[in-house]
């Protein structure tokens, strides 16, 4: 199956962070982690595109799933598997 990018905004230290990555890892796919810490310019731009100052923020393509909270919602539901899936 091909899947969409997805690009997870992350700190070094941040357990949220960590579970995102973890749910991603248990579907298989490959991300992108984006240290926001390691760069302010980084953290600027996610807040500009997201709309929040806090992480992990996450992209699957051009959809903002928003944080941890929100991916573990939608995967609950089962419209992250829909979401990660292209046509």
């Amino acid at each position: 199956m091909t899947y969409k990018a997805i690009k997870v905004y992350s700190t070094r230290l941040c357990g949220y962070c960590r579970a995102a990555e973890r749910l991603l890892n248990s579907k298989g796919v490959t991300y992108e982690v984006i240290k926001v810490d390691e760069d302010p310019a980084l953290y600027e731009h996610m807040k500009e595109i997201s709309g929040r100052h806090t992480v992990p923020q996450i992209f699957i393509g051009d959809h903002h799933v928003g944080g941890f909270d929100d991916l573990s919602a939608i995967n609950q539901t089962g419209e992250l598997d829909k979401l990660l899936a292209t046509n």
